[in-house]
């Protein structure tokens, strides 16, 4: 029998993309269903990635081992005796220790297993390497996704977690390009491609890092001053920008931050040197290409990962990119023989780049039951009454939205930077859709308005979510209803009965959120 006559396979949960908010969806879902059953439902994971390279999305195969976790002020912890990163969501606390995670650094091949055992705990099938032909649909509900292979898989309720929404997209959900929700289609957060590099010592980097900040700030060593403007593009102002980064408030060298597991680059110094070295001006836009200041990961082994190699995409270029299973151009793999020259020259005995970028956001789906907006977020969020947990994060857009300045001034407003971090209580229903009530979309592409796609594209948080949609699941899977029509509050009622629902601390901070919401509705008018 070919492929094309194969009869259609039938689940009750079918994931698209392996990102760990899915994956991790997926496993909520099935443990919900078998606590209101007994039974395990049949769930299938498929993904366009290669499972021979590792299964967990950007956070393994590409790389991405330095976590974004939780930011909260210590005002806010003290009040609420919180540690360090707050309360995550059970599920991903339960995937951190798994892992092996000490506070940030998260080695990529533990992910991998840890993951791995998680879904054979649920028996979940796993399909890689896939490329959607077309979907099946039952009235407005998605009933099935037939592949390029001609294989077709039958699905009750269904998990979306690619970065692009692309199952959404492929069932008739609109999405939108880039920031077109700011009306800038065309603009888009940059890409990363991640890198480990071996035989490069933290003390070593630490010695290299100080050496070249006593010579940028010493205004007497031409070589240095030199190199400073090759990166500066001889640009004064920018000279400038970057000389600020070298030394604090107090006049003290910006030095590395070593932590348990992680090493936060606090100023431009190592940047200027790889830019002095390319000859390529330090500014992403003009360039394409970036050396950021690095949050690296400590790993085993003496590897550190590098998140710090950004290029320059269109909304276009990130949708095609992800459509293209998230693999680096010719160009970003040339980039990265420079910084294995770059980062050899100090010592480095191998570098490597990671199988699949770190795409950041590729555009947000339209129609969600109830979109989410960077002004809610800093108002708090959902009711606390039915909150399934609580997430802290600024309203970075690293690497910036093009554009978004110039189109701010027309409209009256000389600020777009709004540098107070929400703190937010969470629900699931930016994530669910109106238009396909069995089918939610746990990602960067969720429902976001606005600015909250800078602190809702965070794992930690689409964890939580993703959380929260897999309770649904099951929900709606176990009581034969529409997805969409699952509210927060049924999701909170099981986390309370089986004792998995963390603190809930949001904060509303009216001042701040007031003036995101005037800027959000003139912008996005």
């Amino acid at each position: 029998m070919t492929a094309a006559t194969q009869p259609p396979r039938s689940y009750d949960v079918i994931g698209f993309g392996d990102e760990v908010p899915g994956v991790l969806a997926l496993v909520s879902a099935a443990r919900e269903y078998r606590r209101r059953t007994g039974k395990a439902p049949r769930s299938l994971l498929m993904f366009k990635g290669n499972s021979q390279e590792g299964v967990g999305g950007h956070l393994v195969r590409g790389g991405l081992a330095y976590l974004d976790r939780c930011t909260l002020s210590a005002d806010i912890r003290q009040a609420y005796g919180l540690p360090t990163f707050g309360a995550p969501s059970a599920i991903y606390q339960e995937f951190l220790q798994r892992s092996g995670v000490l506070q940030i650094g998260l080695d990529p091949r533990k992910a991998d297993a840890a993951l791995r055992a998680m879904l054979s705990e649920i028996g979940a099938d796993i399909i890689s390497r896939v490329q959607i032909q077309s979907v099946l649909k039952d009235g407005k509900n998605l009933k099935g996704i037939q592949l390029a292979t001609g294989n077709t898989f039958l699905g009750k309720q269904f998990i979306d977690s690619s970065v692009n929404a692309e199952l959404a997209q492929m069932a008739g959900v609109k999405k939108l390009q880039g920031f077109a929700t700011f009306d800038l289609p065309e603009s888009e957060l940059p890409v990363t491609l991640v890198f480990e590099s071996q035989g490069l010592s933290v003390q070593r980097l630490k010695e290299i890092e100080l050496n070249y900040l006593k010579r940028f700030t010493n205004r007497n060593d031409a070589e240095a001053q030199r190199y400073l403007a090759i990166a500066a593009g001889s640009d004064p102002m920018l000279i400038d920008q970057i000389r600020k980064s070298f030394v604090d408030e107090k006049g003290n060298l910006r030095t590395m931050y070593v932590g348990q597991d992680h090493i936060d680059i606090r100023s431009r110094a190592l940047s200027v040197t790889y830019h002095a070295f390319r000859g390529k001006k330090m500014f992403l836009a003009a360039s394409g290409v970036l050396l950021d200041q690095a949050n690296i990961a400590i790993l085993p082994g003496g590897r550190l990962s590098w998140n710090a190699l950004m290029f320059y995409v269109t909304g276009a270029q990130a949708e095609a990119l992800a459509r293209g299973a998230a693999k680096p151009t010719p160009a970003m793999l040339e980039e990265i023989g420079f910084v294995t020259q770059w980062l050899k020259s100090f010592g480095a005995t191998a570098v490597k780049a990671a199988s699949e970028l770190y795409i950041r956001h590729a555009g947000n789906v339209q129609g969600a039951v109830d979109p989410l907006s960077g002004a809610q977020m800093l108002f708090g969020g959902v009711p606390e009454s039915s909150a399934i947990g609580t997430f802290g994060y600024y309203l970075d857009v690293r690497g910036g939205i093009t554009g978004l300045g110039n189109k701010a001034l027309a409209k009256g407003m000389s600020s777009i930077s709004f540098h107070h971090p929400p703190l937010f209580n969470i629900g699931i229903r930016h994530a669910l859709l109106q238009a396909v009530p069995n089918l939610a979309v746990v990602s960067p592409a969720s429902g976001f308005d606005g600015y909250a796609c800078a602190a809702g594209r965070i794992v930690e948080f689409n964890t939580a979510v993703g959380h929260g949609v897999g309770i649904a699941a099951g929900i709606a899977l176990a009581s034969d209803r529409a997805l969409a029509s699952i509210t927060n509050a049924e999701v909170r009622q099981v986390l309370t009965t089986t004792g998995k629902l963390p603190r809930i601390y949001g904060q509303s901070y009216v001042l701040e959120a007031t003036k995101l919401q005037d800027f959000e509705s003139i912008m996005i008018a």
